[in-house]
């Protein structure tokens, strides 16, 4: 079954332009209420970060689930990674997040975790979206679901994250900067490192529902480079609207992204004889990433762009280490979903313990240089369907001799083909880059 609403993470578009509608969100809220319903009663516990749209979509999917007889329990703005832990540690059938990540505040959307703190598989989406066909019907008066604010959501995964550190490390010493988008980590990516002894600089904490990730963040860390220099910080940390990506900033204001970060655990993690397996990435990560824990003799595998694919790989190996360049980050041995405070934790126990700078524990990983061109085209087909285009994609690799690596993908948001090229050489790079692009374009142009 093809699926009309749920994309890679949830449902997401602009605020008041279908599905992001509160008519939608109260229907959805009500077609999850019924999917997650079971023998007596239910209940589930709803996020959000900090946009203004939030609580007209907390009200909607109160109403939603209320009228499929299920209880609900409001955490009020939070990080997307501990709506999935309270969703664990409140026995709740579900957790829901109102979040549009790393987008402007203009727009929203609607994610869900089962039971288990875990993106849900397909097969329940689609039970969702099946009921979303079906009238809106109510239980009887005396079933509807109830409603309560739980006060103390923020202290519990505040705890939750520093217990993330182990009991005998402490972050003393070391200054930060913190940048926290306005968004959801706001109220308590603070105090967990405040709380166990950094010294705290803290910028993108006055969130007023329009400014979430407007030119701070982990998507724009310009300003936190800077604020790291300004105040001459050992490193700075930002994360994006909701708190499930991070990026790091060392000390001469260089950002370390999600390959870095990935590395510096992976490493760690072998040296006290803790990695379970090896680490995945997705077809974005940098080929000097792969190269560096080839170094380690570390396995490495790629999955498909999107945090739930490497979630998907992490569970079927067994594995426990996996991420995004972009700074999502799964350390599947502390949580069961990508979590930026404790993947910003994990790199800083790393450094305590090695007793280095942030800059110094990155000089073992040489990323490549990494171009993406997008080509627009007109026809609708899989690249590897294409002959031309495999063959010249081949001609490319061999022409990289080994020391780099081409990737050709249809977007699957815009019609367009991305072509990505890496080589340890930037000329190389940008030349070859530009001419699979041409053919790609030429290419398809024949075809419409």
């Amino acid at each position: 079954m093809s699926k009309r609403y749920f994309g890679t993470d949830g449902i997401r578009g602009r605020v008041g332009e279908f599905p992001i509608t509160p008519e939608f969100v109260m229907k959805l809220g009500w077609a999850a209420g019924k999917v997650f319903a079971k023998e007596g009663r239910s209940r589930i516990v709803i996020g959000k970060d900090t946009r203004l749209s939030g609580y007209m979509f907390e009200s909607a999917l109160e109403a939603g689930l209320s009228a499929a007889g299920v209880d609900v329990l409001l955490l009020g703005p939070m990080p997307t990674p501990a709506i999935a832990y309270l969703a664990r540690t409140f026995k709740c059938a579900a957790g829901i997040v109102i979040s549009a990540s790393h987008n402007p505040f203009e727009d929203n959307g609607i994610k869900f975790f089962s039971a288990q703190g875990e993106k849900l598989p397909d097969v329940v989406e689609e039970k969702i979206e099946a009921l979303l066909d079906q009238p809106m019907d109510m239980v009887e008066p005396a079933k509807l679901g109830k409603a309560r604010r739980i006060e103390d959501a923020a202290g519990r995964y505040i705890e939750f994250c520093k217990s993330s550190l182990g009991g005998h490390l402490s972050l003393e010493g070391l200054s930060i900067v913190l940048d926290c988008a306005h968004g959801a980590t706001y109220h308590v990516a603070p105090s967990v490192f405040s709380e166990l002894g950094a010294q705290v600089t803290t910028m993108g904490c006055s969130p007023n529902g329009m400014n979430i990730n407007a030119g701070v963040g982990s998507t724009e860390p310009d300003a936190l480079c800077a604020k790291v220099k300004e105040v001459n910080a050992d490193l700075g940390i930002a994360f994006d609207g909701d708190g499930d990506r991070v990026v790091m900033v060392d000390q001469v204001g260089r950002v370390v992204d999600g390959d870095e970060i990935l590395y510096l655990i992976a490493k760690d993690l072998k040296t006290q004889g803790l990695l379970e397996g090896g680490v995945v990435g997705t077809l974005m990560s940098n080929f000097g990433f792969e190269q560096a824990l080839a170094a380690e003799s570390i396995p490495f595998i790629r999955a498909g762009v999107g945090d739930r694919y490497v979630m998907e790989q992490l569970i079927s190996r067994g594995w426990w280490l996996g991420g995004e360049a972009s700074g999502h980050i799964v350390c599947r041995y502390l949580h069961s979903t990508g979590d930026g405070i404790i993947a910003a934790l994990q790199v800083l126990a790393a450094l305590v313990r090695n007793n280095q700078t942030l800059q110094q524990a990155c000089s073992a990983i040489c990323k490549v240089p990494q171009v993406t061109t997008n080509v627009r085209v007109a026809a609708k087909k899989d690249p590897a369907s294409i002959p031309e285009l495999v063959a010249a994609l081949s001609e490319v690799e061999t022409r990289l001799d080994g020391k780099g690596r081409v990737l050709l993908r249809a977007s699957g948001t815009e019609p367009k083909i991305r072509v990505t090229l890496e080589h340890e050489s930037l000329e190389v790079v940008e030349s070859l880059g530009q001419e699979l692009a041409s053919k790609v374009e030429n290419i398809y142009a024949k075809l419409v």
